[in-house]
């Protein structure tokens, strides 16, 4: 897995302060204040959500986060990943970033 993505990802929350990343399974974990939020898996970026945030990813064509597991596929319901657009404006990205950062303290 290539780091790449992960570090301009990190480098893109900078602002938010107190963002650090670290090894999360097979790939990267992000976390403020020690509270993990989101994390990217197989070059994707995904964040925190609840029942209350998640329509938002829904509406926007977001999927919960995957993996293949003896039986058939196991849904991650409280990653989504981030839509394209989103990922395309850093400033759009921070807003989203910062709900999750709320949610996962809300959440933990």
């Amino acid at each position: 897995m290539s780091d790449e993505f992960s570090d301009y990802i990190l480098d893109l929350l900078g602002p938010l302060g107190g963002i650090e990343s670290g090894r999360f399974f097979g790939g990267t974990g992000f976390k403020c204040d020690g509270i993990q939020f989101a994390m990217v898996m197989r070059e994707t970026l995904y964040l925190v959500v609840d029942d209350t945030t998640r329509p938002k990813y829904v509406d926007a064509g977001s999927r919960p986060f995957c993996y293949e597991k003896k039986g058939g596929v196991q849904e991650v319901r409280r990653y989504y990943e981030v839509p394209e657009d989103v990922l395309e404006s850093p400033d759009a990205l921070r807003e989203w970033a910062g709900e999750s950062i709320e949610t996962a303290k809300r959440t933990r």
